[in-house]
């Protein structure tokens, strides 16, 4: 974004001043020192049934990008404290998926999605502050995620029992998505070899068991599973991490989501509307139009040169179509209507990365 943009400045004023705002009043449980899973319409905590670490997680993150805002430093120091003191497996390590509403162990195995954003939210954090207690959580989540979820193959399961044991769920993209994100946010706060050279052979895995060879899409589960499909979402947000990294910039992966992109564009996107799933062959699976889509595609559309146009309609939609006043539409089905009234405490995560993508842009 070359020149002002008063769209892009209602969307940090929305997100500043009517999103961020519900996480430090009605979405946080003071109690247990934890974000509510999500807020209704009337910004009241939906019925309690599980707080997530990975949502605690997220949240960090929230707060730690937003470190000198009033109130901010704090809400961030006590997310980390319960990342710790709620989700953390003192006997077996790691961190439990979930606790219940009195805060014991819910499901207790062991997600790499969650890792992943642990790992992902304590270098954030830790490049923040440089606490040596942030660090050796970022480290134990670092040890924990080489030690237990890789294989031999250079890809990483997806989810493992309590005691480590071998659940059978293989890999799937999401989870090797985000722990790739994580890896990218500790390189970008410290020089770490060991987790270059696991980045770089992850990304070489999923080239290898995971992107479709005719259009270069990347697949949700790797290829050859039965039902296999993509995502339109999850190309346009892996074309930004690959895109904007030195390291992954011009490897065979980031060429490959290079031409997964244009096929998403072509098949996955309806007028502003990113669809939700597909077949390779590109039939639709499921036309839900979910908010965290709309915010990929529109950071990645930020990349691609000669989409300066496309970029500001597809901003203005996100702003007429998932915004309003009193926060946000989460999903919104095939035809166009509201399908979720629910407001996730994970979703401000996804907020938040578009507009730090489209501001450092426009800077």
């Amino acid at each position: 974004m070359s020149a002002p943009c008063p769209a892009l400045t209602r969307f940090n004023q929305h997100f500043a001043e009517g999103i961020v705002p519900l996480w430090q009043g009605p979405g946080w449980n003071a109690d247990m020192a934890l974000p509510y899973e999500a807020l209704d319409a009337q910004h009241q905590p939906m019925p309690v049934q599980r707080y997530r670490a990975m949502a605690c997680a997220r949240q960090l993150y929230l707060f730690s990008s937003r470190i000198g805002q009033p109130g901010a430093a704090e809400r961030a120091a006590a997310l980390f404290r319960s990342l710790q003191r709620h989700f953390h497996d003192a006997e077996h390590g790691g961190w439990f998926y979930s606790i219940d509403a009195d805060g014991k162990p819910l499901d207790r195995r062991k997600d790499l999605y969650t890792h992943a954003f642990i790992v992902f939210a304590c270098a954030h954090y830790w490049g923040k502050v440089r606490e040596g207690l942030v660090e050796s959580a970022l480290n134990a989540a670092l040890s924990i995620v080489n030690d237990q979820f890789a294989r031999d193959d250079g890809l990483f399961e997806a989810r493992l029992a309590e005691d480590w044991s071998d659940l059978g769920s293989g890999p799937l993209q999401n989870p090797q998505m985000h722990l790739a994100e994580a890896f990218l946010q500790v390189l970008a706060v410290r020089e770490d070899p060991a987790v270059q050279q696991a980045l770089l052979q992850l990304c070489g895995a999923l080239q290898t068991h995971f992107i479709d060879p005719e259009h270069g899409l990347m697949l949700e589960k790797p290829r050859g599973a039965l039902d296999n499909w993509f995502e339109p979402g999850h190309q346009f947000e892996w074309f930004y991490l690959l895109d904007t990294s030195p390291l992954l910039r011009g490897t065979p992966l980031h060429s490959a989501i290079d031409r997964a992109f244009a096929y998403a564009e072509l098949t996955g996107v309806k007028g502003s509307a990113v669809l939700s799933m597909l077949t390779v062959d590109g039939r639709v699976l499921d036309a839900t139009q979910r908010i965290w889509a709309q915010a990929e595609y529109l950071r990645a559309l930020a990349l691609r040169p000669g989409s300066e146009a496309q970029l500001r309609a597809q901003l203005d939609a996100l702003l007429a179509r998932f915004l309003h006043d009193g926060g946000w539409h989460e999903c919104r089905d095939g035809a166009g209507v509201v399908s979720r009234h629910d407001m996730p405490s994970t979703t401000p995560y996804h907020l938040a990365t578009c507009l730090e993508g489209l501001q450092r842009l426009a800077n």
